[in-house]
């Protein structure tokens, strides 16, 4: 009977241990290698572009304001807006009544001036041999004399006010001083228009629109790396599917100050040979600072991203400031960006700081020795593995 007890609980015994056995054979079988815990990035060559972005507005290059320093009303226009015009073309004309009367005034009174000095002229002649024979007195010569010059000035008086006068009459045909195409009519056919202390616009007349310029507005943080020469890429609504290319022309040192945000005017020239480009379009502005080829790249991700667990010692040494495990290699350097990045070693990560170089906001240069090109770093972690087996993969390639 004992023996049969005994034989009860060795089998009983026997197939716990079985099941136990089973069941941790099972659960590490169902266990996920640590690849596969993470999304891993290999460290891959590329080329990168570094810029720094702003908003601007597209100008003429050279923006002429016609308008007027006479007063009058508007009796013709002989162009609109987009017309093409040359120099010299008749674009207005004012109503030029009262100019013509007071020209004609002015007229009159240099006949009548001329008159006055012809009879002063032979007034002082007769004075002078009268003076000759003593019949008047030096003071009745030098009266005569003085008469002579006043007619003299009053000559010219009257032709300078002639000469004003003939040139209101031309300022009433309003020409173009400049080859080009208008862009702006602020006048009407009726209108009346006033100079004063301003003279009043009437057209603008952009010289070529075949060269264009952006006005761009720079934050203080990103001008000292903008400089005279550098290529600029833009885009605008227009034509959201085309790029366009310019050239920094100035970096104009005028600051603005707007809610205590300083900005700087960035002028960029734009060839525009096809004329597409219109005035007054917003430019999208990206100014190249920096251009590099065939350079070791990682994903801004893994720059990012930081571990759910608590860091191991090694990654605690490595994630200390400069002058504890700081980056091997020729390209160490006290004024250098660095980073962290992960690694798996053993399964668990690992983290390693590097010196960075220029950035395009998607993939960054690394300058250390510290990684190779071919290493694999931790971008992120996978939440669900669960269902998950071997290795998750490399993520995007750069090409």
């Amino acid at each position: 009977m004992l023996k049969k007890v005994f034989n009860k609980w060795t089998m009983l015994i026997l197939f716990l241990g079985i099941v136990i056995a089973g069941y941790m054979l099972w659960k590490k079988n169902q266990q996920l290698p640590p690849e596969a815990k993470y999304t891993l990035q290999s460290i891959e060559m590329g080329d990168i572009t570094q810029s720094v972005s702003a908003n601007g507005t597209l100008n003429p290059l050279v923006l002429v304001t016609v308008g007027t320093q006479i007063s009058g009303r508007v009796t013709n226009l002989y162009v609109d807006f987009n017309d093409r015009v040359k120099e010299g073309q008749v674009l207005a004309q004012l109503d030029r009544s009262l100019l013509d009367a007071q020209a004609a005034q002015s007229e009159a009174n240099v006949k009548s001036a001329q008159a006055s000095l012809e009879l002063a002229i032979a007034n002082n002649k007769r004075s002078r041999e009268l003076f000759a024979k003593e019949y008047i007195s030096k003071q009745e010569l030098d009266a005569s004399t003085q008469s002579l010059k006043a007619g003299y000035a009053a000559l010219d008086l009257a032709k300078a006010q002639r000469l004003k006068d003939q040139t209101n009459q031309d300022y009433s045909i309003i020409k173009s001083p400049v080859s080009g195409v208008v862009i702006d009519r602020q006048i009407d056919v009726g209108q009346t228009v006033a100079a004063s202390l301003q003279a009043p616009i009437l057209f603008k007349i952009a010289q070529d629109l075949r060269q264009m310029q952006i006005d761009s507005s720079f934050a203080e943080a990103d001008i000292g790396r903008i400089k005279v020469g550098q290529a600029v890429n833009f885009a605008v609504d227009a034509f959201p599917n085309r790029a366009f290319q310019g050239v920094v022309k100035q970096v104009r040192l005028n600051a603005v100050t707007t809610q205590n945000v300083v900005t700087y005017d960035v002028v960029v020239t734009v060839e525009n040979p096809d004329e597409i480009l219109a005035p007054g379009m917003t430019a999208y502005v990206n100014v190249v600072i920096a251009d590099k080829k065939a350079i070791p790249l990682v994903p801004n991700a893994a720059l990012r991203y930081k571990p759910t667990k608590t860091p191991t010692k090694e990654t605690q040494e490595a994630m200390k400031p400069n002058g504890q495990g700081k980056p091997k290699g020729k390209s160490e350097n006290k004024d250098g960006n660095f980073g962290t990045v992960y690694v798996l070693k053993e399964g668990v990560p690992t983290a390693v700081k590097v010196q960075l170089g220029i950035t395009d906001n998607r993939f960054t240069e690394i300058l250390s020795d510290a990684l190779a090109v071919g290493d694999k770093i931790i971008v992120d972690e996978n939440k669900d593995t669960s269902a998950k087996s071997g290795f998750s993969g490399h993520g995007a390639k750069l090409f």
